[in-house]
């Protein structure tokens, strides 16, 4: 998510400093390259230690350390963003008002980067006129301030002012810093999930999809830049990003209807959706009681959603499909790329261990109307789909 980029992470006095070990560890495991500053206040919470292992960096505290000058206009200009997590009402202040007594406010004021902080405080405080106006002023300057949470506070209290969690700040550094302009412009629908038909008010067919690959697909559109709309049936997943549209459907008809507005002006369509391809004629409208014979149910064919997208389809849109086969598959995948009128089919199968439902891995083979084919080997779903929307990015080119 981070590679090669450059993030600066100051800490200061704040009970919430312990958060920021695990920020510092999950920024690099994304890929960053991390150096950390704290305040003389915040090393009584954190331990340099901790942190200049995990940030295979050494953490800098002092303006002149062993008869050495830190170079605090050096590392402002290295970064690509400097992160202030937590920010105590303290910094807050002397941030606001130009205040220059320690190497973090020193590389602060000295910074070329954007700067983004994340405060910590009790709620009485975080409530104060003056924290509301330091806040205002230093959001005037061009920082980003990341909400605060409410939870428990180290006072006791429920209440607002906790800092957010470490998983929540890296998402709004991706969101806010890092999203690509490639896809910028562009209007992408992703179906994602199962579909549930009703047998009756408390019974329902559906099938074993998590949604996990298309909730990757559409991260993934997003962070190239596009504007995305995921109509997702029931599922577990979360968004990660907050500009991401979700609609939620149960639905095989219900995942139509929501898709259908967008048929005319997407400019890509994703259809990674397990869509049932049948649903009940008429489903009861009160539970089906168990009886001594047997129960039969008539079926009806559910509207064919990709092949919707793929009759209608316009010169400058691109559509992707996904096939799922168990026999003949590469020869399945094909005749339905071409049946259904898509620019892509993706092929999932079942019989690679670790791919399919309800796993975090998957394998696909990727096949264009242009003949082209490409073989991705099992890996997680979030880099299956990084993957795909690159294959995509391609084809859109060649439109």
């Amino acid at each position: 998510m981070f590679n090669g980029k450059k993030i600066l992470v100051g800490i200061t006095g704040s009970i919430a400093a312990y958060k920021s070990i695990l920020l510092v560890r999950l920024l690099v495991k994304a890929g960053a390259e991390v150096k950390v500053i704290i305040t003389p206040a915040a090393a009584s919470f954190v331990s340099p230690l901790v942190l200049s292992t995990l940030s295979k960096n050494k953490v800098v505290s002092l303006m002149a350390e062993d008869n050495e000058w830190s170079n605090h206009v050096q590392l402002g200009r290295w970064a690509d963003l400097m992160v202030i997590a937590p920010l105590s009402c303290n910094t807050l202040a002397k941030m606001a008002n130009g205040f220059c007594d320690n190497i973090l406010l020193a590389v602060y004021l000295s910074a070329t980067c954007p700067v983004m902080v994340a405060p910590a405080m009790d709620e009485d405080m975080w409530l104060h006129p003056s924290i509301r106006q330091n806040l205002a002023k230093l959001i005037s300057f061009g920082n980003k301030c990341m909400p605060v949470e409410v939870g428990e506070l180290a006072s006791g209290l429920f209440a607002a002012g906790r800092m957010a969690e470490p998983e929540s700040i890296i998402q709004f550094i991706a969101e806010n810093y890092f999203r690509e302009d490639i896809l910028k412009g562009k209007l992408a629908v992703v179906t994602a999930g199962p579909t549930y038909e009703s047998i009756d008010p408390v019974r329902f067919i559906g099938n074993h999809s998590s949604g996990k690959m298309g909730f990757a697909i559409a991260e993934s559109l997003y962070m190239k830049g596009a504007e995305v709309v995921l109509v997702t049936g029931p599922s577990q997943e979360k968004i990660a990003y907050k500009g991401i549209t979700k609609i939620s459907v149960q639905s095989a008809n219900e995942m139509y209807d929501a898709v259908k507005p967008f048929l005319a002006k997407m400019d890509i369509g994703i259809f990674s959706a397990a869509v049932a391809d049948y649903t009940f004629k008429n489903p009861a409208i009160e539970k089906i009681k168990k009886k001594e014979s047997a129960l039969t149910i008539e079926l009806t064919k559910t509207v064919d959603i990709l092949a919707e997208a793929g009759k209608n389809k316009q010169a400058n849109q691109l559509i992707v499909g996904f096939a799922l086969e168990t026999e003949n598959e590469k020869e399945n995948a094909k005749s339905k790329l071409f049946h259904k009128n898509a620019d892509i089919i993706v092929l999932n199968s079942l019989r690679v261990d670790g791919a399919g439902f309800g796993v975090d891995t998957n394998s696909v083979i990727i096949f264009s109307k242009n003949g082209k084919e490409q073989v991705i080997e099992l890996k997680s779903k979030k880099e299956i789909a990084d993957e795909i929307i690159s294959f995509v990015i391609k084809e859109c080119n060649a439109i």
